[in-house]
């Protein structure tokens, strides 16, 4: 991308107040704010047939959070970059983010000049973090590219997010989606994402699979 070409963002936040500040904000200071969103549905949508160079998205986005729209985004718009702008701060919201797809993570406490560098650095495809969360995702990926693989070669199983851990227990012990939806209290979309993501992340093809996996690894009562 050239100096001159301004940089085609999209601004996904559920506040209205705040996410056309932000949009206002950009769009005075050169950048082509190409749409902005008030949910994660929206963000996939329009993200998909508009391609912009990086979203800058919450995480709290209502009943389908940021973190499960930043997986689809990057399966349907993969040159459109993930740029996180969340008030949580919490290892868990960054780790999940990141490893949905996200490039950098900031916090809302960021000024307007960190906001737009970090914005131009992750159109270049370069990592952006608030300070003291880099240290963070660098130790995670350390410590997963350190883990012993199996005897037999085989590759380590991939890392699921808590509350995939938690569908999967749920799943091995027969409830339905609409039965864990109503027990964990989130939508039935929201269940059905999280083990679509947990059969992507194990190259599992059906629920029969995840039940046995989940016995081999000792998640089922």
């Amino acid at each position: 991308m050239s100096e001159e070409t301004p940089i085609r963002v999209m601004v996904v936040d559920d506040h209205p107040i705040w996410r056309e500040g932000v949009a206002r904000d950009l769009a005075e200071r050169g950048l082509d704010v190409v749409a902005t969103a008030p949910d994660a549905p929206a963000a996939i949508r329009i993200a998909t047939a508009v391609r912009p160079d990086v979203v800058l998205m919450d995480l709290n986005l209502g009943s389908t959070s940021g973190v499960e729209a930043i997986t689809e985004i990057a399966q349907k718009s993969p040159d459109s970059r993930v740029l996180v702008l969340s008030a949580s701060g919490e290892h868990a919201d960054v780790l999940e983010a990141v490893k949905a797809g996200a490039l950098g993570y900031l916090v809302k406490s960021a000024g307007v000049d960190e906001l737009l560098e970090a914005i131009r650095r992750t159109a270049r495809g370069v990592a952006v973090f608030t300070p003291g969360l880099a240290g963070l995702v660098l130790g995670e990926y350390r410590r997963l590219a350190e883990t012993p693989r199996p005897a037999d070669g085989s590759p380590a199983v991939p890392a699921l997010t808590e509350r995939e851990t938690e569908v999967l227990r749920l799943v091995a012990k027969g409830m339905t989606a609409k039965q864990i939806a109503a027990k964990l209290v989130v939508s039935h979309r929201t269940v059905e994402s999280h083990v679509q993501n947990t059969l992507r992340k194990l190259q599992l093809h059906n629920r029969s699979q995840l039940v046995r996996y989940a016995i081999e690894q000792g998640l089922a009562d």
